[in-house]
Protein backbone atom coordinates (compact mmCIF):
# COMPACT_ATOMS: atom_id res chain seq x y z
CA UNK A 1 0.00 0.00 0.00
CA UNK A 2 1.45 3.42 -1.25
CA UNK A 3 0.77 6.18 1.19
CA UNK A 4 -0.75 9.29 1.18
CA UNK A 5 1.19 12.07 -0.02
CA UNK A 6 -1.41 15.08 0.56
CA UNK A 7 -1.77 13.66 4.08
CA UNK A 8 2.01 13.46 4.39
CA UNK A 9 2.32 17.25 3.81
CA UNK A 10 -0.35 17.77 5.66
CA UNK A 11 0.83 16.15 8.95
CA UNK A 12 4.67 17.65 8.00
CA UNK A 13 3.01 21.02 7.82
CA UNK A 14 1.44 21.51 11.29
CA UNK A 15 4.34 19.30 12.75
CA UNK A 16 6.61 21.65 11.16
CA UNK A 17 7.45 24.18 14.42
CA UNK A 18 8.53 21.20 15.97
CA UNK A 19 12.62 21.51 16.01
CA UNK A 20 13.24 17.06 17.21
CA UNK A 21 10.51 16.24 14.20
CA UNK A 22 12.00 13.49 11.80
CA UNK A 23 10.86 11.57 9.28
CA UNK A 24 11.38 7.45 8.63
CA UNK A 25 9.22 5.41 5.98
CA UNK A 26 8.68 2.24 7.53
CA UNK A 27 4.88 0.48 7.72
CA UNK A 28 4.15 1.17 4.61
CA UNK A 29 4.21 5.10 4.98
CA UNK A 30 5.60 7.74 6.42
CA UNK A 31 6.38 7.65 10.43
CA UNK A 32 6.96 11.00 12.21
CA UNK A 33 9.35 10.77 15.11
CA UNK A 34 9.54 13.29 17.68
CA UNK A 35 12.90 13.47 20.37
CA UNK A 36 13.49 10.17 18.31
CA UNK A 37 10.57 8.53 19.81
CA UNK A 38 7.33 7.34 17.41
CA UNK A 39 5.02 9.89 17.39
CA UNK A 40 2.73 9.66 14.36
CA UNK A 41 2.67 7.64 11.28
CA UNK A 42 0.85 8.05 8.07
CA UNK A 43 -0.46 5.20 5.61
CA UNK A 44 -2.71 5.40 2.34
CA UNK A 45 -6.01 7.25 4.39
CA UNK A 46 -5.53 7.13 7.39
CA UNK A 47 -2.92 8.33 10.34
CA UNK A 48 -1.83 5.94 13.00
CA UNK A 49 -1.24 7.84 16.65
CA UNK A 50 0.75 7.35 20.01
CA UNK A 51 -1.01 8.41 22.93
CA UNK A 52 -0.75 7.68 26.44
CA UNK A 53 -2.49 3.83 26.74
CA UNK A 54 -4.03 5.22 30.22
CA UNK A 55 -6.49 7.10 27.36
CA UNK A 56 -6.93 3.91 25.50
CA UNK A 57 -10.96 3.39 26.28
CA UNK A 58 -11.29 7.08 26.13
CA UNK A 59 -9.95 8.01 22.71
CA UNK A 60 -11.90 4.78 21.28
CA UNK A 61 -14.98 6.59 21.51
CA UNK A 62 -13.69 8.94 19.10
CA UNK A 63 -15.39 8.50 15.73
CA UNK A 64 -13.43 7.69 12.46
CA UNK A 65 -10.58 5.74 14.87
CA UNK A 66 -9.78 1.81 15.43
CA UNK A 67 -7.60 0.01 17.54
CA UNK A 68 -4.02 -1.49 16.66
CA UNK A 69 -3.70 -5.14 16.77
CA UNK A 70 -0.61 -7.18 16.09
CA UNK A 71 -0.70 -10.96 16.27
CA UNK A 72 -4.09 -10.51 17.73
CA UNK A 73 -3.56 -8.37 20.23
CA UNK A 74 -4.77 -5.18 21.17
CA UNK A 75 -1.88 -2.50 21.36
CA UNK A 76 -2.81 0.06 23.76
CA UNK A 77 -1.85 3.33 22.85
CA UNK A 78 -2.02 3.69 19.38
CA UNK A 79 -4.90 4.09 17.27
CA UNK A 80 -5.66 4.27 13.56
CA UNK A 81 -7.63 7.63 12.57
CA UNK A 82 -9.56 7.70 9.35
CA UNK A 83 -9.02 10.22 7.29
CA UNK A 84 -12.65 10.98 6.97
CA UNK A 85 -12.25 12.14 10.95
CA UNK A 86 -10.00 14.89 10.67
CA UNK A 87 -11.27 16.82 7.49
CA UNK A 88 -10.40 20.16 9.28
CA UNK A 89 -7.22 21.41 10.73
CA UNK A 90 -8.41 21.88 13.95
CA UNK A 91 -9.74 18.12 14.15
CA UNK A 92 -6.19 17.00 13.00
CA UNK A 93 -4.24 19.31 15.70
CA UNK A 94 -6.72 17.31 18.18
CA UNK A 95 -5.38 13.84 17.02
CA UNK A 96 -1.61 15.47 16.96
CA UNK A 97 -2.02 17.42 20.25
CA UNK A 98 -2.74 13.83 21.24
CA UNK A 99 0.33 11.98 20.08
CA UNK A 100 2.41 14.96 21.42
CA UNK A 101 0.95 15.63 24.62
CA UNK A 102 2.47 11.96 25.32
CA UNK A 103 5.87 11.84 23.51
CA UNK A 104 7.28 13.69 26.69
CA UNK A 105 6.16 10.55 28.80
CA UNK A 106 6.96 8.00 26.16
CA UNK A 107 9.67 5.58 26.01
CA UNK A 108 12.33 5.77 23.31
CA UNK A 109 12.45 2.37 21.42
CA UNK A 110 15.79 0.70 22.24
CA UNK A 111 18.64 1.43 19.53
CA UNK A 112 19.47 -1.56 17.69
CA UNK A 113 23.45 -2.38 16.66
CA UNK A 114 23.89 -1.76 12.88
CA UNK A 115 25.32 -4.37 11.52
Amino acid sequence: MAYNEKLTNRVREALAHISTLTEKKMFRGVLFMVNDKMCVGVGDNEIMCRFDPALHDTVLEKEGCREMIRAGRTIKGFVFVNEEAFKTKKELEHWLKLALDFNGKAKAAKKTKKR
